[in-house]
């Protein structure tokens, strides 16, 4: 039986953000309770991290050693773009499985169901850091700047996947089942992370493709990550990345709460 809706109140913003983070809190006990949801956020940087470096690593910087210097800052980002696919899965499963029904009869923002599933992958996306930087200074890594750059970068890349987080949240709305949630998000990850410069330089691209390789956010971010990780410039990078992540989120976030309304009703 559906549980019965909530009568309507007017909710302030600070109050929605509190409810939000209420449920992003529901979401890190979830993950605390089954760490096998973070197996794909720990095994796939290694299993690309490996895959990049000693496959392509040699025929494009001349060495695996050099290449791990180039490839790791953007690898990173690859690796919190993959790492959003997680929020839309879950909140599709949760929909699924009727626990949404319990949200509608709480008197809490329409928003906080989705706000708390995006800053609950928080967690997601530092462990898939941690995991991966730690993995590549095993390998050779080493940070040329210093810590609070390193701790800038991080930052940005976590902003960002927050912000992509919304994408994933729209996708999960709109399909069927969990199950589809991947390959309709990996449809639009994959162009966005390899068209860009986090594998090869974006000189060796032909000109119609270094047009979007140049304005990518991808890349943007990439290379403010290197400037904050191996030295050298960063700030118009990260402001045109921050830029970029902020427009991501304000398409999408109206979006998937129009979609997660449409779907509730």
């Amino acid at each position: 039986m559906t549980a019965a809706v909530a009568p309507a109140r007017t909710v302030t913003p600070a109050q929605a953000l509190r409810h939000g983070l209420a449920l992003a809190g529901r979401s890190l006990t979830k993950t605390r309770k089954n760490p096998a949801s973070l197996l794909d956020v720990t095994l796939q940087p290694i299993i690309f991290l490996l895959l990049f470096v000693y496959l392509f690593g040699g025929a494009i910087a001349g060495s695996t050693d050099q290449y791990l210097q180039l490839l790791l800052p953007g690898l990173m980002v690859q690796n919190i773009a993959f790492a959003s696919l997680g929020t839309g899965m879950a909140l599709n499963t949760d929909i699924t499985n009727g626990v949404f029904d319990r949200f509608r009869a709480m008197p809490i923002a329409r928003s906080a169901p989705l706000v708390g599933a995006v800053l609950g992958d928080v967690v997601r996306f530092v462990v898939t850091l941690g995991v991966l930087v730690v993995f590549a200074v095993v390998l050779g890594f080493r940070v040329q700047t210093d810590p609070v750059r390193f701790l800038i970068a991080v930052a940005l890349m976590v902003l960002f996947g927050l912000c992509l987080c919304w994408v994933s949240v729209l996708v999960g709305m709109l399909v069927k089942s969990p199950q589809a949630v991947p390959g309709t998000m990996v449809a639009f990850i994959l162009p966005l992370t390899f068209g860009s410069n986090v594998f090869v330089p974006a000189a060796t691209m032909p000109g119609w493709l270094q047009a979007w390789v140049n304005i990518n956010p991808v890349t943007l971010l990439a290379d403010a990550a290197r400037g904050l990780l191996l030295g050298g410039e960063w700030a118009g990078d990260a402001f045109w990345a921050f830029v970029w992540a902020v427009a991501i989120a304000a398409v999408f976030f109206p979006l998937a709460l129009r979609a997660y309304k449409r779907r509730m009703s």
